[in-house]
């Protein structure tokens, strides 16, 4: 049985990963310092996949700590990095904090591996690397453009020094980087969902936030972009199928198929839905009416963003089996739990 090791495993989309791999016949182990999770979610892990996840609560941007513990961790046969900060709109106001932790989480990371030798790495990034893109729907091949956020930024830096580091390991190392779009959604089981902590800087939660009374209204942010209805387009994904294809890229690397010495997917619908269509779609499939704010545009935003996913369909054959109203119906259930429980 491998065993895999998995950063920021605690985590919204590193949980359900964690609930995938278990249930694929992986073992895991997990590393998380709790800064955007919660030590409960082990448990509800737990309470789905029937086994107990060792976690070591660390910061991986700390390098003597990551290295103290490598005795316990015992072999690793393959990496899942999500550990970082995430928040596109908070990266713009605390730069050096993202600079200093995402970067130093994957820079370490990869000493551990060169140590180690440890052969297979699946990363974490974002279609914030592509910037504002002028090709849509997005390809993997699509040029790396100006992201308007340090968060973009750092996910660009991550991908060059892993390719680099790629290129100096030759053959005895595959990486496979995942440039998702925008998760959502709740685990079916409503055990696992996104809880993003005081205020919720994503639109799915920030739409269940509003239906559930806890914020006044639901905030569009600008109406003047060049889209079909003035709002942003984003490609939403449901977090059980970003999940899937974390394990079935681990296998990819693992069974020899790949390549490059590092692959690259996108992970998304492979579709567009504008901000007041997702607001609709949540209204549709709860029946309830959502008081609406339009203000001004957000610093670091794109006007629109969707994924071609020809080429995770063919080589990892993976496709999304969930679509909007299953994202929109497992996140309001996810919301009211959340809410039953305080």
């Amino acid at each position: 049985m491998s065993r895999i090791l998995v950063t920021g495993a605690c985590g919204y989309i590193g949980s359900h990963t964690l609930v995938d791999l278990i249930q694929s016949g992986f073992e895991v182990v997990s590393i998380d310092n709790f800064t955007q999770s919660q030590p409960v979610v082990l448990e509800q892990v737990r309470q789905i996949t029937g086994q107990r996840v060792q976690n070591f609560d660390i910061d991986l941007a700390d390098r003597k700590t990551l290295f103290s513990i490598l005795p316990e961790l015992g072999k690793i046969d393959g990496i899942i990095h999500f550990a970082a900060l995430k928040f596109v709109a908070e990266s713009v106001e605390k730069p050096l904090e993202y600079y200093h932790n995402n970067i130093n989480c994957m820079l370490h990371l990869l000493e551990m591996v060169n140590l180690l030798q440890i052969p297979y790495f699946i990363f974490s990034s974002s279609c914030t690397v592509y910037g504002n893109s002028n090709q849509l729907p997005v390809t993997e091949e699509a040029e790396f453009h100006a992201t308007g956020s340090p968060y973009g930024r750092t996910k660009q830096v991550c991908e060059w020094i892993l390719k680099d580091f790629c290129v100096s390991q030759k053959n005895h190392f595959k990486a496979i980087s995942l440039r998702y779009f925008n998760p959502a959604g709740a685990h079916p089981s409503i055990l696992l969902g996104e809880s993003p902590g005081s205020k919720a800087q994503n639109l799915i939660p920030a739409i269940t936030e509003t239906a559930i009374g806890n914020r006044p209204v639901i905030t569009v942010h600008g109406t003047d972009y060049d889209t079909r209805d003035g709002s942003c387009i984003r490609d939403y994904v449901h977090v059980s199928d970003l999940a899937k294809a974390h394990t079935l890229a681990l296998q990819f690397a693992m069974i020899g198929n790949q390549n490059q010495i590092l692959e690259v997917f996108n992970l998304g619908m492979g579709q567009g839905v504008s901000v007041l269509e997702a607001i609709r779609a949540f209204e549709h499939e709860t029946g309830i009416k959502l008081p609406i704010f339009y203000g001004p545009r957000r610093a670091g935003d794109l006007p629109a963003i969707y994924a071609d996913i020809h080429k995770a369909k063919t080589l990892l054959h993976w496709s999304p089996e969930l679509n909007i109203k299953d994202i929109m119906r497992t996140a309001w259930l996810w919301e009211q739990k959340k809410q039953s429980a305080i």
